[in-house]
């Protein structure tokens, strides 16, 4: 079998769930956090995955589990790409090497996995709020010894919900625990006024004399007896009123302020979180790490490379690339980017936002190339919709690109502060429909069907790299309004994908195929599936038309009105969910004109879908190529054409 090829050392070997951790000695704790660190390099050096951010966090991990008593005791991540030391942990060792496999493993915490993933999570931001309902519910129970833990790096804290959270926490007397990984990294290295406030929290030279006698004292407070609370208190305003001043923000949210210590050494690590939990009301316990530490190339190397290296020789460090044995387009993000610096070229008023995304989106070209007109604004999809939003009352034209799952989190932003004011906004949605691996959190279903039932904005999605330039060219002429154009993770289809820029019509398809007997709507590069389900169907006897719609609104009346004329038969294709979605728009629009036909809709399905690669997710859903053939067929019936025997 294949797990067999992984093999745990020795103290690995005996920890099956956290309970078997906490029988190990301390002094044997620095052992197994080398050990579970070269777990998880073997691993994911063969199975691919997210890597510096789990070898960042080996040490915490340990040190969590083996002070509080999980899975009673509430443990959080934030986004959770962080975890698989945890996972390892708590009883997922031997299936780990099925990570983000299909029918495998999630690659972020999941509750129907594990009563140790306390909180589902794959987004940013999100674990203080809910570590802290976690913590209002347990009170409510008169359940006063349980503790709950948020894990947090200091690119999510960047984000809004993450202050809204400690905003909160601050004035309810709970048992929270907010630990602050410390890598100065999400993703991209992170940006933004809060990555230099604890970089002066850490470099604070007054500070860093007296941490370790600060410790020390923090370390007796049991040895204290009743008056423990009352000594800790005085400890903590008399050091922190007059030698960290630069704790001020978290200590004005009523937060009591500890660190920053080493985050790679286990054994203080234990101490200083067995010395908090003795100490009432939310905390939050500053921890410095390296993002990939213990492998020196992940250490050494390019960090956002590190995050997910895919395939890589764990003995030498070289990343795995397969070579196509021939040329493969572009990806559709790199065509993004490169598109956006010839349209800045073109026009003076066209600026980049993303938020925390610029090497995943592509918009990193731009940054380097114009690096006054592409902003980076941190993790805060909220801020980069209404930040675009502002520049486009002076005259901009930014092009906001989000991933489709992230935009989700900035909808009555793109509701209320573009749409409403009908600003020239263009929306580039990043890995639109199934994305792969990441899976349900990170999967862009639904971009399609939230953002047609707003007034003012044109959903549009193309086909092919010429589309999408020509779609995003056509977004920043003269009062084009707001646009949302959402387009797959992956390849594109176009060798020469560099085509000259031309004006498109706004709500207007193209017809790629003629047919008789079924006719073919798709939205998106899904249409190229339709394309090679035509010629099988023609070799089945089948004449299949095939439309390339382009925009799921406005939609191309005038071409919807000629198919549902001609045919009694039709499919609607779109990587996207089947409720309210393109099929769904199609559908309104037959019945309000009165025509009746056949229509097969394939999509996405109303549920959430799990991982795996695009291809097994499409087709799971039933909208892959072969799909698109058997729905033909149900529809027509099959005549074998005689020419083909």
């Amino acid at each position: 079998m294949e797990d067999k090829k992984y093999v745990p050392g020795e103290l690995l070997a005996r920890v099956n769930v956290p309970a078997d951790l906490r029988k190990l000695k301390e002094e044997q704790l620095e052992q197994f956090c080398n050990e579970l660190r070269q777990y998880i390099i073997d691993v994911v050096s063969v199975n691919g995955g997210h890597f510096g951010a789990s070898l960042g966090v080996v040490e915490m991990t340990a040190a969590i589990h083996y002070v509080f008593n999980t899975p009673n005791d509430q443990l959080v991540w934030d986004v959770g790409h962080q975890a698989y030391g945890h996972k390892i942990i708590t009883g997922r060792r031997d299936n780990f090497h099925t990570n983000r496999k299909y029918k495998g493993l999630s690659g972020f915490p999941k509750r129907k996995e594990s009563e140790y993933d306390t909180f589902g999570v794959g987004h940013s931001s999100t674990s203080i709020s809910a570590a802290l309902g976690m913590a209002v519910g347990s009170r409510h129970k008169g359940d006063k010894k349980k503790q709950h833990i948020a894990v947090i790096g200091d690119g999510a804290m960047t984000g809004g919900m993450a202050f809204e959270g400690l905003n909160h926490a601050g004035v309810e007397n709970t048992n929270l625990l907010v630990v602050l990984n410390d890598n100065c990294m999400s993703i991209d290295p992170n940006v933004g006024a809060l990555k230099e406030y604890l970089t002066d929290i850490t470099t604070s030279h007054t500070y860093n004399k007296v941490r370790d006698e600060v410790w020390n004292l923090l370390g007796m407070v049991s040895k204290f007896g009743p008056n423990a609370q009352e000594i800790a208190s005085k400890i903590e305003s008399g050091i922190k009123g007059t030698l960290l001043k630069q704790s001020n923000l978290f200590e004005s949210l009523n937060f009591r302020y500890f660190g920053p210590i080493d985050g790679h050494d286990v054994n203080h690590m234990v101490k200083v979180m067995n010395d908090l939990k003795d100490i009432p009301g939310p905390k939050i316990l500053h921890c410095l790490t390296v993002k990939g530490k213990g492998y020196g190339p992940a250490e050494e190397g390019d960090t956002t490379k590190w995050h997910a290296p895919g395939l890589f020789n764990k003995d030498t460090g070289e990343i795995k690339v397969v070579k196509p044995t021939e040329p493969e387009p572009a990806k559709y993000q790199d065509v993004f980017g490169h598109t956006m610096v010839e349209l800045a070229e073109l026009n003076d008023k066209v600026v980049g936002v993303t938020p925390a995304m610029p090497s995943g989106c592509s918009l990193n070209i731009m940054m380097k190339a114009m690096p006054k007109r592409a902003f980076d604004v941190g993790i805060a999809e909220q801020h980069a919709v209404t930040f675009s939003a502002g520049m486009a009352t002076q005259g901009l034209v930014p092009f906001c690109n989000i991933y489709s799952s992230f935009m989700q989190r900035a909808y009555d932003q793109v509701i209320h502060d573009v749409a409403l004011q009908d600003l020239n906004v263009v929306f580039c949605l990043d890995r639109g429909g199934l994305v792969g691996a990441d899976g349900a959190t990170h999967h862009g279903a639904y971009d399609i069907a939230f953002m047609r039932c707003i007034p003012n904005i044109k959903v549009a999605s193309p086909m092919n790299e010429e589309e999408l330039r020509n779609m995003m060219y056509t977004a920043q002429l003269e009062n084009k309004g707001v646009w949302s154009i959402r387009y797959p993770r992956g390849n594109g289809v176009m060798q020469e994908w560099k085509t000259p820029f031309a004006e498109i019509e706004i709500g207007k398809g193209r017809k790629v195929n003629d047919g008789d007997d079924v006719a073919i709507l798709s939205l998106g590069h899904v249409g190229n599936y339709a394309v090679d389900a035509t010629k099988e169907l023609e070799v089945k006897g089948i004449s299949a038309a095939h439309y390339d719609m382009r925009f799921a609104k406005p939609l191309d009346e005038q071409l919807l009105h000629s198919i549902f004329k001609k045919f009694k038969k039709v499919i609607t294709i779109e990587d996207g969910c089947l409720t309210g979605g393109f099929g769904s728009a199609i559908i309104e629009f037959m019945s309000d004109n009165g025509y009746f036909a056949q229509v097969q809709r394939l999509g996405i399905p109303d549920r959430f879908v799990d991982h795996g690669s695009q291809k097994e997710l499409h087709l799971e859903c039933g909208y892959y190529k072969d799909d698109i053939v058997e729905a033909a067929i149900k529809l027509v019936g099959i005549r074998e054409n005689a020419a083909a025997s």
